[in-house]
């Protein structure tokens, strides 16, 4: 496998990495433009005088999104599961 070397630019910072695959350094650079997109939006809309703020900031945002939708996946999950099991004996009490 290629290692293709990466430079992405977080908050004015350059940081090189190596990644494995084309899709991995679209899914970097991508990742890098919503980061500095919501640390502009930050920036913009609130008195923030340090960068470390916007970027706990944007963390959280982007940590809190991913539970959230992980939770939904879950709560989602469980009911797929509940309704085929109604389905499973339903099914069984047809078929006896």
């Amino acid at each position: 496998m290629n290692k293709i070397k990466v430079n992405v630019v977080i908050a004015g910072r350059t940081y090189p990495l190596i990644v494995n695959s084309s899709e991995e350094e679209e899914g970097m650079r991508k990742a890098a433009k919503n980061i500095n997109d919501l640390i502009l939006s930050f920036e913009q809309n609130y008195a923030v005088a340090d960068k470390q703020d916007v970027l706990a900031m944007s963390a959280l945002q982007f940590a809190s999104k991913l539970e959230i939708n992980t939770i939904k996946a879950l709560n989602e999950s469980d009911k797929i599961k509940n309704k085929v099991n109604e389905l499973t004996n339903l099914l069984e009490t047809h078929l006896k």
